[in-house]
């Protein structure tokens, strides 16, 4: 069986087409168009017509490639450069008119909950309880799980780009004082939730976001030409002097680095300080990379329940159901306090 997932990410969408064996998606194709979506968006967060438009013509480019590979019609989704949009339901509605495709917008919970999924899947029983950090541009995905699922998860509006605009967007390289104040953002932010985190005690630490694969490349990681087998692990001490090296560079200068691409060398900055901070609170000292993630969760989870479970999740893509074009979600997850920490 051949199938297809499209990823419409803060930077670019992604189209992954698979054939599966005996419920495992291998590639046979994959393709990317880079839309920096995330740079488009107004002060309030609204994409507009021309990212919209933007969006469209990569939607339809991937749906025909999809479809000279013999791929149906993929399974799309959207993370937080859709799902935050103030105009979310109308660019939702603007994709479904021109070009028939539903573009999924997933909860931020749902999103750590199917990478999990996918992580787990790659990391196998011997990684034990297992705990998930995945860096996007809009937002930052925490999970930790003993079995195929997760027993918490959690969405933070820590991505690196939401970052980067909100306290370095004046500057280059950023002052001190700005540093500081996205420092102080962080460790708010994470509070709660590295405290679960550490009191869980996570056997293993997975990375699975493009973020923090290219920050340990910086930090001495294999390159990505060696295959998705090589082990490749990020170490707290190593992304701390990374940061320490990087605070004083320009975003032309970190472009410069091992392993920054120059698209996410603004972010890149924001993404460390971000990764660093997660690990410290949490008491986590390496992070193995994970070449398997979201898209891999979503294709594993409809190998296993079905067209039926996606069709079902039409109800969060503000196209379906819905008040006034709302989608309507789980709860957002609330963080208990854990009695203690170790």
């Amino acid at each position: 069986m051949r199938i297809s997932v499209l990823d419409t990410g803060s930077n670019t969408v992604r189209l992954a087409v698979c054939d599966v064996g005996d419920g495992v998606p291998l590639p046979v194709h994959t393709a990317k168009w880079k839309l920096r979506l995330s740079e488009q968006v107004d002060d309030d967060g609204r994409l507009g017509e021309a990212a919209t438009e933007h969006l469209i013509k990569a939607l339809h480019s991937a749906i025909e490639m999809a479809r000279q590979w013999d791929a149906p019609e993929p399974l799309a989704f959207a993370t937080a450069v859709v799902r935050d949009a103030p105009d979310r339901a109308d660019v939702l509605r603007a994709v479904h008119s021109r070009t028939g495709l539903r573009l999924r917008v997933l909860p931020g919970e749902a999103e750590a909950r199917l990478t999990f999924l996918g992580a787990r899947r790659w990391m196998g029983w011997r990684s034990g309880p297992l705990a998930l950090f995945d860096i996007g541009g809009g937002s930052l995905e925490v999970a930790f799980g003993r079995g195929r699922t997760p027993e918490f998860a959690a969405s933070l509006p820590l991505g690196a780009n939401r970052l980067t605009n909100e306290f370095f967007r004046t500057t280059d390289p950023p002052t001190a004082s700005e540093v500081s104040a996205l420092r102080r953002k962080v460790r708010h932010e994470l509070r709660d939730v590295s405290a679960r985190i550490r009191w869980e005690h996570p056997h293993t630490a997975v990375a699975t976001s493009r973020t923090l694969q290219q920050l340990a490349r910086l930090c001495g990681a294999a390159p990505g030409r060696h295959g998705p087998f090589m082990e490749r692990v990020l170490d707290r001490r190593d992304l701390r002097q990374a940061v320490d090296r990087m605070v004083g560079l320009s975003v032309a200068e970190r472009a410069g680095l091992r392993g920054i691409s120059a698209p996410r060398a603004r972010q890149s900055l924001a993404g460390a300080i971000i990764g660093h901070s997660a690990m410290k609170l949490s008491g986590v000292k390496t992070l193995v990379l994970c070449p398997w993630a979201l898209r891999e969760g979503i294709l594993l989870r409809y190998l296993e329940e079905g067209a039926d479970w996606w069709a079902d999740l039409e109800r969060y893509d503000g196209v379906g159901s819905g008040v006034d074009g709302v989608p309507v979600g789980p709860r957002p997850l609330r963080v208990a306090k854990p009695t203690s920490v170790s």
